[in-house]
């Protein structure tokens, strides 16, 4: 395995900014980039787990397969950590982590990721507060999942798209109508018929998967309404 220069990565994790020279060095003999081309599986539900993956570049989704269908639990956009809980926990990967566009991740050794956590604080806090966050945004996801209808779950959609991953009022959706549907719980149907009639009204400009914000006011409304 190639040896990485952790040293001088320009992409590194809060928490990896704590590690000294030596740690970094360490770091470097215990991890393996590699790069993901869109659609292709980062790692796989049920699978065991031997790594902590850290989404250097890029943007996965992460979906768990249930009883009856593929569930689109979060969107994740480098850099971030990935499968912390279920490889600390069990070893075995609760869901799946798909490339959604060109990506880069290091897996990294979880013995020696361990040993950080343990042997220093500042790494540690920095762990726990990305997992915070991690847990608080899901907490959040599950309450508008929940409490609004189609229209507002779709134009929570676009405005993450636009606010969180994107930063632009133009892009193209990285996913599918179906994947989009999974996203925000709703049928593929349902998104064509609201994605159509928010061109319709003048909110988006739609083409395909390219959008364009037209009336970020409405939509930001519609999705606090929703």
């Amino acid at each position: 395995m190639k040896i990485q220069d952790c040293a001088n990565c320009e992409i590194k994790s809060s928490a990896t900014k704590t590690l000294d020279i030596d740690e970094l060095k360490i770091l470097g003999e215990h991890c393996s980039e590699v790069i993901f081309n869109k659609g292709e599986t980062i790692f796989k539900q049920d699978a065991l787990s031997s790594n902590i993956i850290y989404l250097k570049k890029g943007l996965v989704k992460i979906h768990i397969t249930g009883p009856n269908a593929e569930q689109i639990i979060k969107i994740s956009k480098a850099p971030t950590y990935l499968g912390i809980p279920t490889t600390f926990d069990e070893k075995i990967n609760k869901y799946s982590a798909t490339a959604i566009a060109p990506t880069t991740v290091c897996f990294i050794g979880l013995d020696m990721f361990k040993q950080f956590i343990q042997g220093n604080p500042k790494f540690s806090y920095e762990i726990i507060v990305e997992l915070c966050k991690s847990e608080l945004d899901s907490f959040n996801s599950t309450v508008n999942r929940a409490q609004k209808n189609i229209h507002g779950r779709i134009a929570d959609a676009l405005i993450f798209f636009y606010k969180d991953i994107f930063m632009s009022t133009e892009f193209s959706l990285p996913l599918n109508r179906s994947e989009l549907g999974s996203f925000v719980d709703t049928t593929r149907e349902s998104v064509c018929r609201d994605l159509t009639k928010f061109h319709e009204d003048k909110i988006i400009q739609l083409s395909g998967r390219k959008i364009k914000l037209l009336d970020k006011e409405r939509l930001e409304s519609i999705s606090k309404n929703g």
